[in-house]
């Protein structure tokens, strides 16, 4: 059976390319997460913008 090595393993350049490529698939997944619940807080409450505008009509001038 092989010895494990770190040293060689740290080397291998394929560790690092899949890492990377982990880590990166990982960010986008949890990023998209964000972006959807963002999207989900917009349409329930609406933006900034929509609810001063909604409040400027509403007052009686």
């Amino acid at each position: 059976m092989a010895k494990f090595e770190a040293k060689t393993l740290l080397k291998d350049k394929r560790f690092w390319c899949a890492s990377f490529i982990i880590a990166w698939a990982a960010a986008l997944q949890g990023h998209m997460m964000w972006l959807k619940r963002q999207e989900s807080f917009q349409q329930k409450f609406g933006s900034l913008n929509q609810n001063s505008n909604d409040n400027e009509q509403k007052l009686p001038s």
